[in-house]
């Protein structure tokens, strides 16, 4: 088995293919063999050294990156009841600190996978860590209810596409940023305003919101406090700015939610539900193999990735995937 590990806090080289043993799983874990793996901004910040998670594993790398994966049940731990070898999962893993999904193999714990019945393994590894941090975003932080207009920074991006679609079908008037060759795309997803970030005015094109989720952090966050209503809120989501627009909103008597997201295995099931039913869609824009991961976070770091990338192991052959 393979695994890809930032080695050192760096560019690209810094991730290295290192050999990975098989490990038998505990009390209440499984061993899935990996056939997606999804890729989020925050692996490439943690490589670059630039992230929460960067600071706590400062002193022990190397490190497998790597949140969110579906795969193949293969072997069950005492204790296990709701999974079965041969099962087909999907899940949010190792978060905040573990990770390991970068991997031909990975054990997680019973709690954090569903089955995928219905739903295909690019679909279920393309949704876990963003449709969550959407979910969570919009209505356990944000409290969006039907009715309330609501402001989604970076639309077009892995969790944006999602929350789009979430606080759509939850009867929210959705408005949102990108830029201009996404706004078809997002039109299509359920969007009722897009607005081009590059423009000089687009705050005030959006107008009054109730709810900003925030997912770009940094100045664009600072701009968008200038939509929320009294009374509203802006969720943000990105940990390396959070407490700077805390700090913004405070001073506009804006209140601010910094927010961590954290596995829901009921939510979770929630939002394959809604894939299976064709209710939500999930974009993957790109497929690497795990030795070209270099090249996933490239695609990343360039920007304007629409939706989510993946990286594909050889076990996603074998099982026809």
């Amino acid at each position: 088995m393979t695994q890809l590990q930032i080695t050192a806090f760096g560019g690209l080289s810094v991730l290295q293919l290192a050999p990975l043993l098989d490990k038998m799983p505990a009390e209440g874990e499984v061993r899935v063999r990996v056939c997606f793996a999804g890729v989020n901004p925050i692996d490439a910040k943690t490589r670059a050294g630039l992230s929460w998670a960067a600071s706590q594993h400062k002193d022990a790398l190397p490190w497998t990156p790597g949140f969110d994966a579906a795969g193949v049940v293969e072997q069950i731990g005492p204790g296990v009841t709701a999974l079965q070898k041969g099962d087909r999962v999907c899940g949010m893993i190792g978060v905040p600190l573990r990770g390991g999904c970068y991997a031909e193999s990975v054990i997680a714990s019973e709690q954090e996978l569903v089955k995928l019945d219905g739903v295909d393994l690019r679909q279920g590894a393309a949704l876990p860590l963003a449709g969550l941090t959407a979910w969570q975003g919009l209505f356990e932080q944000g409290a969006l209810q039907a009715g309330q207009r609501v402001l989604i920074l970076a639309g077009a991006g892995g969790v944006g596409h999602l929350a789009v679609q979430f606080a759509h079908r939850a009867g929210a008037e959705v408005a949102t940023t990108a830029s201009h060759d996404n706004h078809g795309f997002l039109q299509r997803l359920g969007a009722d305003l897009v607005v081009d970030y590059h423009q000089a005015d687009w705050v005030a094109q959006i107008g009054q919101v109730d709810l900003v989720l925030d997912l770009m952090g940094g100045a664009s966050a600072q701009a968008a406090l200038a939509c929320v209503k009294p009374n509203g809120r802006l969720v943000t989501v990105p940990t390396i700015t959070a407490q700077q627009i805390k700090d913004a909103g405070a001073a506009a008597d804006v209140n601010v939610v910094g927010m961590l997201v954290h596995p829901d295995r009921q939510q979770l099931a929630q939002m394959l539900a809604l894939l299976r039913q064709g209710e939500v869609h999930t974009t993957v824009s790109g497929e690497f193999a795990l030795a070209d991961g270099a090249l996933a976070h490239q695609s990343i770091e360039a920007g304007h990735v629409r939706g989510k990338i993946l990286l594909r192991m050889p076990a996603a052959d074998l099982v026809g995937a």
